[in-house]
């Protein structure tokens, strides 16, 4: 027996979809996914025809927010708005300075040593010769090609080039410095703006926080491995007898920032200037300790630290260097992962239309939300909360 409420009501006809009709939803989907393609291309061409403005000012906005703890801890202990802003830009720009002069010296220094090295070079590719003789290419056609590309005084007036270039990067400095300054001086609001953007949008509010901390940890991170990446290279390359070791623990330092192929980068000119200057054993040594301490903290060590910074798995890591670097030049390559965390966080993480799109690039996919509310660059904003008796 069967009371009336458990009696089984009868199910819904089904809707049979018949082919007609799939085809007549499929086109819709079709162009949608077309034209988000040619909206994404065109997007990535656009940036590259305004590189020179947008890189500055990307990289200025980056930085500006990695020192803002600093700021806010100034403020916490008391100091003055105006002081913590400018203790903030003052920072910004003691790393900025350093960081270009430091490369600028030693692109200086590498132009100055590399032609005492004429010899070895012209030893180098006799040998060279020799070696490519064995595989059946002529010696006049590889010593042309050779010579062009190996000789002293092509390297020489590569880098030559580079420093003479002053113009795009007196610009580039110059745009960076006015962002950074007028960042910082607009920061000293930030945390009241923050506050009355949550009363009517908190859901940005979270995206806007979640990039700022991703940011924070990665810049922070990534500066202190390269610091501790760039000592320890210093200290093999000079225990390895190997020229101008000081320039490639800077240039270290630099490549650190680049995902997935910054060691690459970095281990091959010092393996060459070695390989000149000591023989090839020297260079072989050099490259294996040089890609082993530079493996070891940047691929295993420092991930675990930096923890969920940028959170994209290394597969999209190294397909966002190539998409950043075609659209910002070669300061994409160092704004790829906060640049990556910005779309993801911003536009990808805000939609749950597009979750599945984080379950393919996050390194641990998750929900969106955590709850919380502009602790990255308003502390004193969070979630509304109510007393025990009002929910």
């Amino acid at each position: 027996m069967r009371w009336p409420w458990q009696r089984r009501r009868p199910e819904p006809p089904l809707v049979q979809v018949t082919e007609e009709q799939d085809r007549r939803w499929a086109l819709p989907r079709a162009l949608i996914v077309l034209l988000s393609i040619i909206a994404v291309i065109a997007t990535l061409i656009l940036l590259s025809q305004v590189a020179s403005f947008v890189a500055p000012v990307f990289l200025g906005f980056n930085l500006v927010i990695a020192v803002m703890p600093l700021q806010q801890w100034l403020l916490r202990i008391g100091a003055p708005r105006a002081v913590a802003a400018l203790v903030a830009m003052l920072t910004v720009f003691a790393f900025l300075i350093a960081l270009f002069w430091s490369l600028y010296w030693s692109v200086q220094s590498l132009v100055q040593e590399l032609p005492g090295y004429s010899a070895e070079f012209n030893a180098l590719y006799r040998e060279t010769l020799s070696w490519l003789e064995g595989f059946g290419i002529s010696q006049d056609e590889a010593l042309h090609q050779l010579q062009a590309a190996l000789s002293p005084s092509a390297i020489t007036s590569a880098l030559t080039s580079i420093l003479s270039n002053a113009g795009s990067a007196l610009g580039f400095l110059a745009t960076l410095f006015v962002v950074v300054f007028f960042l910082a001086w607009d920061s000293m609001q930030l945390p009241a703006r923050m506050q009355r953007i949550a009363a009517t949008n908190p859901g940005l509010v979270r995206g806007i926080d979640r990039f700022a901390s991703g940011v924070q940890r990665y810049w922070v991170v990534a500066t202190l491995f390269g610091l501790i990446v760039s000592a320890l290279d210093l200290v093999a390359l000079t225990l390895l007898g190997v020229p101008l070791a000081l320039v490639w623990a800077v240039f270290a330092f630099v490549t650190n920032y680049i995902p997935n192929v910054g060691f690459v980068i970095g281990v091959i000119p010092p393996t060459l200037m070695a390989l000149l200057a000591n023989g090839a054993l020297n260079a072989l040594l050099t490259a294996i300790l040089f890609s082993v301490i530079n493996f070891v903290m940047q691929s295993l060590i420092q991930p675990k630290v930096a923890g969920d910074a940028v959170g994209v798995t290394p597969a999209t890591s190294f397909l966002s260097l190539l998409v950043w670097a075609y659209a910002l030049g070669p300061v994409g390559a160092l704004l790829a992962l906060p640049a990556t965390l910005a779309v993801k966080t911003m536009l990808v993480d805000r939609d749950p239309r597009l979750a599945w799109i984080s379950q393919i690039i996050a390194s641990k996919p998750a929900g969106h939300a955590d709850g919380r509310i502009g602790k990255a660059l308003a502390p004193g904003v969070g979630p509304r909360t109510e007393p025990p008796e009002q929910r």
